[in-house]
């Protein structure tokens, strides 16, 4: 089962605040991710192979490389991280 608070905390760089629980992450992700950042996102976290993941999504592997950068790059923006973090209320 893929693991998305270790997936964020490994590849976001500055966290103020405690994550969601897995299932908010969850949601949040589907929400401000597109399908295939997402499942570009997963995949290499997971270490599939690059070519594997270009293959299942239709595309070469530059253009894998280039989402998941993306990926990572939305992950940290400020109103992303937001949403990923319990409120304090």
């Amino acid at each position: 089962m893929f693991n998305y608070t270790d997936a964020i905390l490994a590849n976001i760089d500055k966290l103020v605040g405690t994550l969601k629980g897995e299932e908010e992450l969850v949601l949040v992700m589907k929400k401000k991710f597109t399908k295939k950042e997402l499942k570009v996102f997963v995949a290499m976290e997971q270490e599939t192979e690059i070519s594997e993941i270009a293959k299942e999504i239709h595309t070469d592997e530059d253009r894998v490389k280039e989402i998941y950068k993306a990926a990572k790059k939305k992950l940290n923006q400020e109103k992303i991280k937001k949403e990923l973090i319990r409120s304090k209320n």
